[in-house]
């Protein structure tokens, strides 16, 4: 509040928060039109703001400069690929279509999200700047999904990147929540029901130290190969792949595309499997099973999709050495797996309480202090108070 009143120069009116994700099952899925688990997580994106009787949005994010959007004329921000001023254009111009009666507003930022964690500053930053648009302008019509939607489509359209609906979902809703992306434009999202303060354990993001750059080859070709393999069947996506004719077809599918695009398929025909026995199991509360279903989505991500070790690396095997360490120290309990689109980045641990502080020291003597964040589950999704 304090850095509001210092940049504007009075106080704000109503605090908009919306939290960070992780991905909890459901590896390259979401782009074979599979099925997904995430989780709401306890860092946040904070807005403060206020409103400012103009027409036009005065923006200042902590550590940057500050940016003026303008309400007459959004869709010129279409073309500033790669700004925040597109991506708050793009909601805004996405809401006005919608009938929404904009207004100017001047709003201070801060995140606790880490950009490059894995846990999608991004979305949670678009949730936040949706629920403003929504409840201010647009007396709450929007639910919580078709503002992920919204904010999907800005950073499509306006942001100029491409990315599926899981991150911006999981931000909207919270909690745990499973989604199935059989129909992209309607994707069916379950909030689960499971209360993850009672489960005794700690989720860990461990950062393994390896770097996102230059892997765009190592990504593309994931989806590259699993088209590959919808082609011999005549289909776009894996889901639409009937799994009986696949494997009656393996050779065929083999000598195609090659094995890895096979081993990518079985991969994605499992993960879809593996995200419905861990939904019905924490619907029971059944977090055993959780567990050891979150264990195996992690070894078939290196076994089966490989995208743990960078093909050709033998050196640097960062993210393998990292999920290897945590299965070894959580002695066969919890679980580990892959955290996004691996090759580079965060794992995902869900660590015994009574273990915690031995697996956080062991990990970051391994692999640098600071490396193991520990997070707690968020119930909640975007939200917003009156100050």
């Amino acid at each position: 509040m304090s850095d509001f009143r210092s940049t504007f120069g009075r106080d704000p009116e109503y605090l908009f928060t919306a939290p960070g994700r992780i991905e909890v099952s459901g590896n390259h899925t979401d782009h074979q039109h599979g099925c997904v688990m995430a989780a709401a997580i306890n860092l946040e994106t904070r807005g403060w703001i206020a409103l400012n009787g103009k027409s036009e949005i005065n923006m200042v994010s902590e550590g940057h400069t500050g940016c003026t959007i303008d309400l007459g004329c959004l869709e010129s921000y279409e073309k500033d690929k790669g700004t925040s001023d597109a991506l708050v254009a793009g909601i805004a111009y996405q809401f006005a279509k919608r009938g929404a009666l904009l207004q100017g507003f001047d709003i201070y930022v801060r995140s606790e999200v880490l950009k490059g964690s894995g846990m999608s500053s991004s979305a949670s930053f678009e949730v936040m700047i949706g629920n403003i648009f929504n409840h201010l302008f647009f007396d709450d019509k929007c639910t919580p999904v078709e503002i992920a939607q919204i904010g999907q489509w800005s950073e499509n359209n306006f942001y100029g990147k491409p990315c599926g609906l899981m991150d911006q979902t999981a931000c909207s809703v919270g909690n745990f929540i499973g989604i199935d992306f059989e129909d992209p434009s309607k994707p069916v999202v379950e909030k689960l029901a499971f209360d993850f303060s009672r489960s005794g354990h700690s989720v860990c993001v461990i950062d393994s130290g390896a770097n996102h750059a230059h892997l765009d080859g190592e990504y593309a070709a994931i989806t590259q190969e699993l088209k590959a393999v919808c082609r011999v069947f005549g289909k776009e996506f894996l889901r639409d792949v009937d799994e009986e004719e696949f494997y009656s077809r393996i050779a065929e599918v083999r000598k195609t595309v090659g094995d890895r695009a096979a081993l990518r398929a079985i991969h994605v025909f499992n993960e879809n499997k593996r995200v419905k026995i861990q939904s019905e199991a924490l619907n029971k509360g059944d977090f055993d099973t959780f567990l050891k279903y979150a264990s195996e989505s992690g070894r078939s991500s290196w076994r089966l999709l490989q995208n743990v070790i960078i093909n050709g690396q033998t050196d640097h095997q960062e993210m393998a050495l990292a999920l290897q360490l945590a299965w070894q120290f959580l002695e066969g309990r919890g679980a580990a797996r892959v955290n996004g689109g691996g090759f580079a980045g965060t794992i995902l641990a869900f660590v015994p309480d009574d273990m915690l502080d031995t697996f956080k020291a062991r990990m970051e003597n391994a692999l640098g202090a600071g490396s193991c964040l520990v997070l707690k589950v968020n119930p909640q999704g975007g939200g917003w108070k009156k100050l």
